[in-house]
């Protein structure tokens, strides 16, 4: 056998992957799986896609090993196929886009730089805070990705319902907002928001996929 057999057969394997990242549909879905495990009909609402060509994707990424299936009674759900690797996949991938994509860092600079300009606040820094009590954790994703996981005592009050629940935030406590992901554009605008008001806010480096996969502790309503 050939000493370039081994390696060439790895290598075709990491290109299956790759491949399956290829798409920006299935990068979405990612995201959402992140949030928790989803049946097609949830991810193809939350991704604004229709049935067939969300099973078509996920089909895609179960190949390629990233998404398995779990049943739970008469439904079939999607999950992460090791949560954090595929979570890590997705950071270092948009870090390398970051620094080498034009296009990437210019939405960044345009778009999430320009609604916060603070330097985020860390994990690690977080966890300090909470330790010590001195931060009110705000999650501002839907009720039902809240309910599968979230930050320890964070308080939810989603991005669209922000406006007439302000009274549930303290005047006088710093806010650290999270979401989905680095590029979940609701911390970013929930932060803007708040900021405009007079709020002591300031945005979690990343979000809860990130958190959970860093072995933080969770909490979950199922």
């Amino acid at each position: 056998m050939s000493s370039t057999k081994p390696k060439q057969a790895i290598y075709e394997s990491l290109a299956e992957v790759a491949q399956a990242l290829g798409h920006a549909h299935r990068l979405e879905l990612l995201e959402h799986l992140a949030q928790g495990a989803r049946s097609v009909e949830e991810l193809s609402a939350r991704a604004s896609l229709t049935f067939a060509n969300t099973s078509r994707h996920l089909q895609i990424l179960r190949r390629a090993r990233l998404v398995e299936t779990e049943r739970r009674g008469k439904h079939v759900l999607y999950r992460l196929d090791g949560d954090t690797e595929v979570v890590a996949l997705m950071n270092a991938l948009g870090r390398l886009g970051e620094r080498n994509v034009a296009e990437v860092n210019r939405i960044m600079a345009d778009y999430f730089r320009a609604r916060d300009t603070l330097e985020p606040v860390s994990r690690e820094d977080l966890v300090s805070r909470l330790h010590d009590g001195l931060a009110t954790v705000l999650d501002v994703r839907p009720e039902d990705e809240f309910a599968l996981g979230h930050l320890p005592g964070a308080l939810n009050i989603p991005f669209g319902e922000l406006e007439r629940r302000l009274d549930e935030l303290p005047a006088d406590r710093e806010v650290i907002a999270y979401c989905r992901g680095p590029y979940c554009v609701l911390s970013f605008e929930a932060v803007a928001e708040l900021r405009s008001r007079g709020y002591l806010v300031r945005r979690l480096e990343d979000g809860y996929p990130e958190w959970k996969a860093a072995g933080l502790p969770v909490e979950a309503a199922e």
